[in-house]
């Protein structure tokens, strides 16, 4: 698919250059989000308790506290939030050592921003510990910058985790293009001010203004990316 690649910076009209690649780690990259769900089910059997397979659309893409905490109101489970997030983490952690499949197109896609110096941060709502085992895999020569969900005071769907990422890269938002595969990442990226990319993975999202749907990575590069900035900047936030 690539073509040839304008250097960073090389805009169509004022304004329009790329500034920043913002990409989510489970589902986008990794092959992961059935980790989450398979872990989730397990250590709720362990606790005598069998989860709707409707849930999973409830919990994708959230951030622990979220997902967790609303899978113990809906079992009614005898567990805190901090005791089952070790469990979910521990779990997870195990999963990944064993096996971590990368989505189709993301070790091309990172190969690519690689070789054409753009600036790209991991944006996550999994924890720093799970991170940096992912980061370790993936390659962390790949990525000027992460942002875990358990750096931040609001994570997704809050603008906060894309926001911070922007601001540490020292990229306009509106100049960011963000990769999600959940709609909950989708929401923080807009609420941001980004210009998004969905990928989904488990549930559909619809196509929307200054959003783009694809159904694989394997459709996405750099000029693809590129030509994402040359449609009227998203709204900020505030």
């Amino acid at each position: 698919m690539t073509s040839t690649v304008p250097a960073l910076g090389t805009a169509t009209a004022e304004g329009s250059a790329l500034q920043a690649v913002l990409l989510d780690m489970d589902g986008t990259l990794v092959d992961t989000e059935g980790f989450w769900w398979d872990v989730e089910v397990e250590v709720f059997a362990a606790l005598g308790h069998t989860l709707d397979e409707a849930w999973r659309h409830v919990v994708v893409g959230g951030p622990m506290t979220r997902s967790a905490g609303f899978l113990i109101e809906a079992t009614g489970a005898a567990i805190t939030l901090a005791e089952l997030s070790v469990l979910l983490n521990e779990g997870f952690e195990d999963r990944i050592d064993r096996a971590l499949p990368l989505m189709p197109g993301a070790a091309r896609l990172l190969a690519e921003l690689s070789a054409h110096e753009i600036p790209t941060a991991l944006v996550s709502a999994s924890h720093r510990r799970i991170i940096d085992r992912v980061l370790a895999s993936l390659g962390p020569h790949h990525f000027a910058l992460s942002v875990a969900g358990d750096e931040v005071a609001r994570t997704k769907p809050h603008p906060d985790p894309y926001l911070l990422a922007a601001s540490r890269l020292g990229a306009d938002p509106a100049r960011c293009a963000v990769v999600e595969d959940t709609a909950t990442g989708v929401a923080a990226a807009e609420a941001a001010g980004c210009r998004v990319i969905a990928v989904p993975s488990i549930a559909p999202i619809a196509p929307a203004p200054r959003r783009t749907v694809v159904s694989s990575l394997e459709e996405v590069d750099l000029p693809f990316l590129q030509s994402l900035m040359t449609y009227p900047a998203p709204p900020s936030a505030g």
